[in-house]
């Protein structure tokens, strides 16, 4: 049951899995201090780890009793290959936005906030979410999984869909029309969502 396939793809699942949240934690600490830093930066919930459970349950089963289905390496690859581009993406969001980026919406604006339309921000306002969204759905796609692909991608733009919005708000009360013609240039960054 636990071949060679299998084995790369849990392998590269969980090497993905913990320098994501590593190197979240890592930057974060970073940027803003290990005083001012919490284990939430670490991005995981109960949600992130039920999702994940379903994930890894839905590969074992598959695995299982559809072992084909995971044996389709162009497919696996195409994961792996998004995994790295959502990372690189998110990471490049962290870097460029420095203090200015945090896991947290920010309600009040602070000193040293200032609005980044630089590096990344000048292709997409949200490069962090971004990169989360093709991460996520990467790390599914990498393990063939396409009940779990087909969630990730739901719940994740559904999260981004609402997050946005409300984020946004902040960002035009804090920098005003600066903000308005950086949105109408920039696309957001998450398909189908202004």
């Amino acid at each position: 049951m636990f071949g060679y396939t299998a084995k790369r793809q849990l392998l590269q699942m969980f090497c993905a899995v913990i320098f994501f949240h590593g190197s979240e934690f890592i930057l974060a600490v970073v940027h803003h201090g290990r005083s001012n830093v919490t284990l939430e930066s670490l991005l995981i919930s109960k949600h992130y780890v039920l999702a994940m459970l379903f994930s890894l349950a839905e590969y074992m089963i598959e695995l299982y009793f559809f072992p084909g289905l995971k044996s389709y390496w162009w497919i696996s690859n195409s994961g792996l290959v998004m995994v790295v581009i959502g990372e690189i993406l998110r990471k490049l969001a962290i870097v460029t936005a420095g203090k200015a980026f945090t896991h947290l919406i920010k309600r009040r604006r602070e000193q040293h906030h200032n609005l980044v339309t630089h590096g990344v921000y000048k292709f997409v306002r949200h490069p962090g979410y971004t990169g989360f969204l093709v991460w996520s759905v990467g790390t599914q796609v990498m393990l063939c999984n396409p009940i779990s692909t087909a969630v990730f991608l739901v719940v994740v733009w559904q999260f981004f869909a609402t997050r946005i919005p409300y984020e946004e708000y902040y960002l035009r009360s804090f920098f005003g029309s600066q903000y308005e013609e950086y949105a109408e240039r920039v696309p957001s960054g998450i398909p189908f969502v202004k």
